[in-house]
């Protein structure tokens, strides 16, 4: 059998790790199966318009052949991501080739903003897809026929693949493995990178925590504020509509209407942010973190964090911990 061909496309302003981790990927892949099988699974290699080196936002640069011509048989096409995503996605010749290369591929994958470049092409209309955590909302207004969907690591949807951000890259590319060549070859690649086969989570735990709109009406905003000052308090609905001295009914509908969600939602939102920060920062134990950030018990914490981020407390705990290390 021939070697799967790979091709992953690069451009101006790429981001490197998009471009090598899945490259190391199918290489690595490529390593193992031929020292089991005697034979080569995959045959990587890297592509632009005009190919030749490309330098990517680090200033790192990549050597690049030229896009395929005819109708090569491209097994696997995976668009890397990176700031000149931005421009990529308006390059007539860089767009004209993927329409006509992709119904020909086997499967299309993309890395971290490549899901831009994709969906200018249409290649995402109707899909479900995900990207970088941060460029989500902008995915979703820009390409209102893309189905997004901003937690996942990667996505599987069809012929159709895409991955979060960067290291996003090197999950998607075990995924592909592990979807060719078995779960010993794929565990074998992520054993010699050190890496997760499937990372626990979604990327949800990595984001930042999302900016909230103030309310226009100032009682309303007073209200933000006591719950933001104070996660701990007593933030029942009654209460916070006896604090802007609305009717509960009239209060949860003016809070939806200028905020944007449920004053219920808002409040557990300010409590996971304040849980996220106390487990970045200090020891304290899951109880005492739930007491300060007003979820009241170690097991209403852990549920909260499971809903919304995936992990529990603990094992967010250990992979952003900000404890300072002192050498010895």
């Amino acid at each position: 059998m021939r070697a799967r061909s790979v091709v992953i496309v690069a451009f101006p302003g790429i981001q490197s790790l998009d471009v090598t981790g899945p490259f190391e990927v199918f290489a690595g892949a490529d390593r193992v199966s031929a020292e089991a099988q005697a034979r080569s699974s995959y045959a990587p290699r890297i592509v632009s318009v005009h190919g030749g080196p490309v330098e990517t936002t680090s200033g790192l640069r990549l050597e690049t052949d030229p896009l395929p011509r005819g109708v090569q048989r491209i097994d696997t096409l995976l668009i890397a991501g990176g700031e000149g995503a931005r421009a990529a996605r308006y390059d007539a010749r860089l767009q004209g080739w993927l329409r006509r290369a992709a119904p020909r591929c086997r499967r299309v994958a993309t890395v971290c903003t490549g899901a831009f470049v994709a969906a200018e092409a249409g290649l995402f209309d109707r899909r479900r897809v995900t990207t970088h955590w941060a460029s989500a909302a902008q995915l979703a207004e820009e390409y209102p026929a893309v189905q997004v969907d901003p937690d996942p690591i990667y996505i599987h949807d069809g012929p159709y693949w895409s991955s979060a951000g960067v290291t996003a890259g090197i999950d998607l590319a075990l995924a592909l493995v592990e979807e060719d060549l078995g779960i010993d070859v794929a565990q074998s690649v992520a054993r010699w990178l050190v890496m997760f086969l499937h990372r626990p989570g979604g990327q949800t735990q990595f984001a930042t925590p999302v900016w909230t709109p103030r309310a226009e009406r100032s009682a309303v905003r007073s209200v933000q504020r006591h719950v933001e000052e104070e996660p701990a308090g007593d933030h029942r609905l009654p209460q916070l509509a006896d604090r802007a001295a609305m009717s509960v009914r009239h209060f949860a509908r003016v809070f939806r209407s200028e905020v944007g969600q449920t004053p219920g939602r808002f409040v557990e939102e300010v409590r996971l942010q304040t849980a996220r920060r106390l487990l970045e920062e200090g020891d304290a134990t899951l109880e005492v973190v739930a007491a300060r950030s007003g979820f009241g018990s170690a097991e209403t914490l852990r549920r909260s964090f499971l809903r919304n981020l995936h992990v529990t407390p603990d094992a967010y705990r250990r992979r952003f911990t900000r404890r300072e290390r002192t050498g010895t």
